[in-house]
């Protein structure tokens, strides 16, 4: 059966049971932290936008043998070495008034909800806590890979404010909604799963 009608009867589940399920075996993928990266980008008052870059740890993605639209993922990123090419920036960001990386050194994104939009694209909804405060958040993504590559660009909007992230001093010269993107890549296959 091609991945096309795989990924038409996906958006059936999805559409009518509001999150996707699937019955047959999955493979279970590593993300690569290495080829992977996460980026955010936020508006500034002095310089316009601040453009910085999050580290992956580790994360998984569960796929249908026959499909690169996920059952389900989850990611970790490392709050502590947030890069925004300044120093000082950076610190600032991992103090107590934004991100307290010493308290809450990861963050974490769990998904709860994958339905897709086409045979190469699909919105994820899950769980993402950050400042040690868990919101739903939306991402979209698109599938630019194949099954020997499979890889993703996702993009989301986050309110930083809604993880309690105020930066009291600073707060009236940064933008409150820090737009997100992620570029994905898996590993060979981890292990198969039967349901």
């Amino acid at each position: 059966m091609s991945r096309y009608i795989f990924a038409g009867m996906f958006c059936i589940l999805g559409l009518t049971h509001g999150t996707l399920t699937f019955a047959g075996p999955t493979n279970q993928f590593a993300i690569d932290p290495v080829k992977s990266t996460v980026q955010f980008s936020i508006e500034h008052i002095f310089v316009d936008r601040v453009v910085g870059s999050v580290p992956l740890l580790s994360g998984t993605v569960n796929l249908p043998i026959d499909s690169l639209i996920p059952i389900s993922a989850a990611v970790t990123l490392d709050a502590t070495r947030i890069h925004t090419d300044d120093p000082d920036r950076d610190a600032s960001l991992e103090s107590a008034d934004y991100f307290d990386a010493k308290k809450f050194s990861t963050w974490t994104f769990t998904s709860t909800k994958i339905v897709p939009a086409s045979p190469t694209s699909f919105g994820m909804d899950g769980m993402l806590t950050i400042h040690g405060v868990t919101q739903p958040e939306h991402l979209d993504v698109s599938i630019l890979g194949d099954a020997s590559n499979p890889t993703y660009h996702a993009t989301g909007h986050i309110d930083r404010h809604v993880f309690g992230m105020k930066g009291a001093r600073l707060d009236p010269v940064i933008g409150n909604i820090a737009d997100v993107t992620l570029d994905i890549k898996l590993r060979a296959q981890a292990e198969s799963k039967q349901p």
